[in-house]
């Protein structure tokens, strides 16, 4: 492995583990850490600080798993093992936004940030993803519900699209570790006690 590759796979994880919803929620005076979810994704903090904070903190968890996968995949396009390294640095960007280095390996869910990267390397695929995740939300109100199987989902449009073996295996890693962070949803959802965007809107 050079140099180049070595930089660019730890520099995917340092930026991957940018927590911008903590970032950004600062001004306001919560830390979204200990209220909520307690979760830096958007969802939280659109919860807590208002829906324009939440929009700008999924749009820049989205960029920072598009942006840097664009610039790498220009960057190292035509080297050996190009399809490995960019498979390596996608699941450095989702492993850095789940465990940040700047927040003791703590993190988000990673869900927007593989939005990201996907938007780069599959896009119809990340179009059905969508379509899933509206649909599960618009039909239960569970954001958290409409993320599992929103990702989940990944897997069967990459397979439908026949998507080269690199894109499934990522997709595969990173669809698991999405799963694994939202077990305490998943607890919550069996036990009944997950909040509900429908009920909040209704209330």
């Amino acid at each position: 492995m050079n140099t180049t590759v070595l930089l660019c796979i730890i520099g995917s994880y340092l930026i991957g583990a940018i927590p911008f919803g903590l970032l950004l929620s600062r001004g306001s005076g919560v830390d979204i850490r200990s209220q909520g979810s307690k979760n830096i994704g958007a969802t939280n903090v659109a919860r807590l600080v208002g829906k324009k904070m939440g929009a700008l903190t999924l749009g820049c968890d989205i960029l920072k798993g598009f942006l840097p996968m664009w610039g790498i995949a220009h960057l190292l396009q035509g080297e050996p093992g190009y399809e490995a390294i960019l498979g390596s640095c996608g699941a450095a960007l989702v492993s850095g936004h789940m465990f940040s280095v700047y927040l003791r390996f703590k993190g988000g869910k990673g869900v927007a940030t593989a939005l990201g990267i996907f938007l780069y390397l599959a896009p119809t695929a990340v179009l059905g993803c969508m379509a899933v995740f509206a649909c599960c939300v618009g039909l239960t109100g569970f954001v958290s519900l409409g993320s599992l199987f929103g990702s989940l989902s990944m897997l069967l449009w990459l397979f439908m699209l026949k998507a080269p073996a690199w894109k499934l295996w990522l997709a595969v890693f990173i669809v698991f570790m999405i799963w694994v962070k939202h077990w305490q949803n998943i607890g919550r959802l069996l036990s009944g006690t997950e909040k509900s965007w429908r009920k909040k809107a209704e209330s």
